[in-house]
């Protein structure tokens, strides 16, 4: 060093993570984590379309969802009939279903009511139960697995093992249990479902949230003062968001799965509401001689959980590729 330069050290700068050489009393309003978040990248859009295009399994089924919820949305216009009107010619000279013909496209059911347009109410039922009570139990386990992973200790004790108590439940006859004590309606299935199905993710979010805490960005929010609150929903939850849409697509299929099932065993939507199970309980003993009963019901619902799961294996495949590109 120089003669008669005096020596004065270089006053450190505070170093966080993503932070360097931060100026002195600099007021920093807000911290991102280190990776960014999948759902907001600019080319995320753009890769799930030209993926999409070039999946026509994936195509289909995003496409079959979309015009199932534009005929449950728009059902009241669609239907030919009102799904409760009871034709008089909807019934044969002995009282049996009349088959499908030009008046009615898939048949009557043995109460002479049209099954297209009871097929075409069930879908609203079938949707509505599956995408509210996906987004309630979506909600529940959130913010149950949240908490948990971020507080730890006693607190953590506790919300796990009541999920492991909820868990140790087979999830239909814990459904049908809750059903014989509130009665059956479309809310009760609704809350039901929910109460039943916010589990699973419970469990994936609070072991994402234990290693996310741990992560530079939340270290350095602490250090700054920033609010738990604030860290939870600010900092760690957009970090969660791949997981729950995942979870959120694949649990509408469970939800209209269980709500189906709880139907057909009759404590589900109550009669005469059209649901496609009630629908198959209804017809199951024309099997025979009025096959349509069971097949219009039968495949909607198929085609319905097979399109949402097909759906949900391409999006979080599109998810994956995401984050592995933002890791090069």
């Amino acid at each position: 060093m120089p003669c008669g330069v005096p020596f004065a050290p270089e006053r450190a700068s505070p170093r966080v993570a993503g932070v360097i050489n931060l100026p002195e009393n600099e007021i920093v309003p807000d911290l991102v984590g280190i990776e960014p978040v999948v759902l907001s990248q600019p080319n995320f859009w753009s890769r799930a379309g030209k993926s999409l295009l070039h999946d026509p399994v994936a195509l289909c089924s995003v496409l079959f969802i979309l015009l199932l919820v534009v005929v449950a949305v728009f059902a009241p216009w669609i239907a030919p009939y009102n799904p409760l009107r009871e034709f008089a010619n909807g019934l044969s000279e002995v009282g049996a279903p009349v088959a499908p013909n030009s008046h009615f496209l898939l048949g009557t059911d043995e109460a002479g009511r049209d099954v297209l347009s009871r097929l075409i109410f069930g879908a609203r039922v079938s949707l509505l139960v599956g995408v509210v009570a996906t987004a309630l139990a979506s909600t529940i386990g959130v913010l149950i697995g949240a908490v948990a992973g971020y507080v730890g200790g006693v607190t953590e004790s506790v919300l796990m093992r009541f999920t492991d108590m909820v868990l140790s439940f087979p999830i239909l006859l814990f459904c049908v249990a809750l059903i014989a004590v509130t009665g059956p309606s479309t809310r009760n299935v609704v809350l039901v479902i929910a109460f039943a199905y916010w589990t699973y993710l419970a469990r994936v979010v609070r072991g994402q949230v234990l290693s996310l805490k741990e992560r530079e960005f939340v270290t350095a929010a602490r250090t700054l003062g920033v609010g738990h609150f604030k860290i939870i929903f600010k900092h760690v939850m957009p970090h969660l968001m791949p997981t729950i849409i995942v979870y959120g697509t694949l649990g509408v299929a469970t939800s209209i799965l269980i709500e189906a099932s709880l139907s057909f065993l009759g404590i589900g939507v109550p009669l005469p509401q059209a649901s496609w199970g009630g629908m198959i309980s209804e017809g199951q003993q024309y099997f025979q001689t009025a096959p349509w009963l069971l097949i219009a019901p039968g495949v909607a619902l198929i085609l319905t959980v097979l399109s949402i799961n097909l759906a949900g294996d391409w999006l979080t495949d599109v998810l994956d590729a995401t984050r592995r590109e933002i890791g090069r």
